[in-house]
């Protein structure tokens, strides 16, 4: 074992250069694996990889994405040598130098315990004796760029704590940056290292593959919304990223609409003094953000007639098409939100910061206090002949901060004041009694499932702390986390991920359950 352990893993698409890669990062010191995930959807053959000194594994992942060959490749080798610490990821188009692995483990032998990963820098080769084509640009972005998992190691255990990557992201855009965001605001520092990675500037031999690049490249604006979703209108500030033209494609594309419209009237009603105004001046908004938009990108390339032709056309085509995927993204992040075609046949509260004010170790009736709309949400619910339940950690009885009976007169006033619960799961346990019932494990989610005459599949929990959605979750239970100042900013990150947000109770409710 060297003084750093290691694994690899490589997602690929059988790429031409992957055998070259393999044969690269079999140095020394040695990793303690290498995982290659065939992202290929119709594999028809076996990938052409060479005979290593390091154990190879290859996992399979069908066409599923970059998130989740990187996912599924640290995981198995996770699960074969849990003893790594690092995880090292490399796309299969690199090229890395004959003593990398040697590099690797220089930057990351004396990195400190708050540092969660190390990045290489990216060097793409300029052409020589031209301006780069509009394709060529894209890949020249990623010089110097933060957060590539290009050439990034990862310590295992904030891939474990961040859940890894989100498979959410279909494709290699913004995937890497939503992980090293979260793994930064999980409290870690992502630092540079000192190896450098090649990354080889995409082919542009043939002017229409990178027309149709350009288009199908429009498909990240979906991916742009996710990231709204679960980061807020400052996004791209804090992934470090340049604004973006969302704004002028979408008033480029509402001009080009405009125009039609005014046009076709004028066809149908016989010209008028508005529709003809109308569709002057969205003719010229149209075409003067179109023009501004392809000059941009003509003067920055190589000028010749394919490239200006590529450019003219794809710069009309771009805004709709770039204002349609995200529109699809918005549609689908706001569905994602939307209560299930099946309405939960009970939800399950969390007692203290939920239904209640959180008092610690809360012994005393008087202090009870339900916060805002906790009893109007329960009235709805039972209303449209929902169950509802309590399941709330107590340790503070195996503590001896609370006494059996005090516990007991607080859920009584809890009852009190917000209404009768269909069911009460209560874990009088201390944290280290590695009981069942405690939050995060699923026991109190399926006893009260059990005593209602339901699966955990027809129940919903609401809470605001992890160890609520992961006690849902772990039962089969679907859960919503409603953050509260004490909520961790990691955890209202991994609920994005794995299960849903709300701001308050009413909205949870509504969103999950719908109306009365």
């Amino acid at each position: 074992m060297t003084e750093v352990s290691y694994a690899v893993v490589i997602p690929t698409i059988g790429r031409p250069g992957l055998a070259n890669l393999v044969k690269a990062v079999d140095g020394d010191p040695a990793p303690s694996c290498i995982v290659v995930a065939d992202d290929r959807r119709a594999a028809t053959s076996e990938l052409d990889l060479p005979q290593t000194a390091a154990p190879l594994l290859v996992v399979h992942t069908g066409g599923r994405g970059p998130a989740a060959a990187r996912n599924a490749g640290w995981q198995a080798a996770d699960a074969e040598w849990p003893e790594d610490k690092w995880i090292a990821f490399l796309d299969d188009d690199v090229v890395v130098p004959v003593d990398w692995c040697r590099r690797l483990v220089n930057d990351l032998k004396d990195l400190p315990d708050n540092v969660a990963a190390s990045q290489a820098w990216i060097s793409v080769p300029v052409p020589e004796g031209r301006r780069p084509t509009d394709v060529e640009r894209r890949t020249l972005g990623l010089n110097g760029a933060s957060w590539i998992t290009a050439d990034m190691a990862y310590r295992r255990t904030a891939l474990v704590e961040t859940g890894g990557f989100d498979e959410r992201f279909p494709r290699a855009f913004r995937e890497d940056a939503d992980l090293a965001l979260r793994t930064v605001r999980n409290g870690y520092a992502i630092a540079w290292g000192e190896r450098v990675t090649t990354h080889p500037l995409a082919s542009s031999t043939n002017w229409r593959n990178g027309l149709i690049d350009s288009l199908t490249d429009q498909a990240g604006n979906a991916d742009n919304a996710l990231m709204r979703a679960k980061y807020g209108r400052r996004w791209r500030s804090l992934i470090g990223t340049t604004p973006g033209r969302t704004g002028r494609h979408l008033i480029t594309s509402a001009a080009a609409m405009t125009g039609v419209v005014a046009c076709a009237l004028s066809l149908s009603k016989g010209p008028g003094r508005f529709s003809t105004v109308l569709a002057a001046t969205a003719s010229l908004v149209w075409a003067g953000l179109t023009a501004e938009f392809a000059a941009g990108r003509i003067l920055a390339g190589p000028r010749t007639v394919p490239e200006i032709s590529s450019m003219v056309l794809t710069s009309v085509l771009i805004p709709p098409l770039a204002v349609g995927h995200r529109l699809r993204g918005e549609l689908r992040v706001r569905s994602a939100h939307r209560a299930s075609s099946v309405k939960p046949r009970a939800v399950l509260f969390d007692r203290d910061g939920t239904l209640i004010k959180d008092v610690p170790y809360l012994a005393d009736p008087r202090r009870v206090q339900p916060v805002p709309g906790a009893r109007r949400t329960l009235n709805q619910l039972r209303r449209q002949g929902i169950a509802v339940g309590v399941v709330s950690n107590q340790s503070g009885v195996a503590r001896g901060l609370i006494n059996p009976d005090e516990l007991a007169r607080v859920n009584a006033r809890v009852e009190s004041l917000l209404g009768p619960f269909d069911t009460w799961q209560v874990c009088p346990h201390a944290p280290d009694a590695h009981c069942t019932c405690r939050k995060p494990e699923p026991g109190m989610v399926t006893a009260a499932a059990r005593e209602l005459g339901l699966t955990p599949s027809e129940c919903l929990l609401i809470g605001d702390i992890g160890s609520d959605v992961d006690a849902a979750l772990a039962a089969g239970a679907r859960a919503v986390l409603v953050p509260t100042r004490d909520t961790k900013v990691d955890e209202i990150d991994h609920a994005h991920v794995v299960a849903a947000v709300a701001p308050n109770l009413r909205t949870a409710v509504r969103r999950h359950v719908g109306r009365s």
